[in-house]
């Protein structure tokens, strides 16, 4: 059952954006996929229950009177989203069980500086999970994402690709849908963007 954990220490740089739409698309496939997230909280459910019945079933973490989270029976595929301040013996607990790991990415100095003890941390425990990063509302046309692209390197990490800004993310969102669950014609050029990550997440 393989596990993709989502995570960046700060906040606002699009996780659940890339936690529920890669959520979305293993359902497509018509995997059983269960989307949590690393905290009690479980706000990925505020999601799911948004989430119209016409569409791929994507399930939240079963949760016992002890608290106790774990993936429903049946699960192949897990998604954890996880929240900001993510560090110390909650950060090892998911990287513990992740085998795959992909770190959104704002092509903004304020944000690489932000994040880089922690793409230091990902990028010196590769080899018990895979890590990349994802550049998020970033036009690969710009100056911006050849800098973003440049740092990533010097870490070791690939760019698995970038995310332009745009309202279907937020659109769909607001609908508990993703870019798989919609007329294809409506969002070619955000799938298109997903292609290269993808191929990675199935490798």
């Amino acid at each position: 059952m393989p596990v993709f954990v989502i995570a960046n220490p700060k906040g606002g740089v699009g996780k659940s954006t890339i936690a529920t739409n890669l959520a979305g698309y293993l359902a497509k496939q018509g995997h059983s996929v269960m989307l949590g997230d690393a905290d009690l909280q479980q706000s990925s459910r505020s999601w799911l229950a948004l989430r119209p019945g016409s569409l791929p079933p994507i399930h939240a973490w079963d949760i016992s009177d002890g608290h106790v989270a774990r993936p429903p029976k049946g699960t192949t595929h897990v998604v954890l989203d996880t929240p900001a301040g993510l560090d110390g013996s909650r950060l090892d607990d998911v990287l513990r069980i992740a085998d795959k790991v992909i770190v959104p990415l704002q092509a903004s100095m304020f944000d690489i500086l932000a994040t880089q003890a922690f793409l230091q941390k990902i990028a010196a425990r590769r080899g018990k999970f895979s890590a990349g990063v994802i550049g998020t509302r970033v036009n690969i046309r710009t100056r911006a994402a050849e800098q973003l692209a440049h740092y990533i390197g010097t870490v070791g990490l690939p760019v698995l690709g970038y995310l332009r800004e745009t309202q279907n993310y937020v659109q769909l969102a607001a609908l508990g849908a993703t870019l798989w669950d919609v007329a294809p014609s409506r969002v070619d050029k955000d799938v298109a963007q997903w292609e290269a990550t993808l191929r990675w997440l199935e490798d």
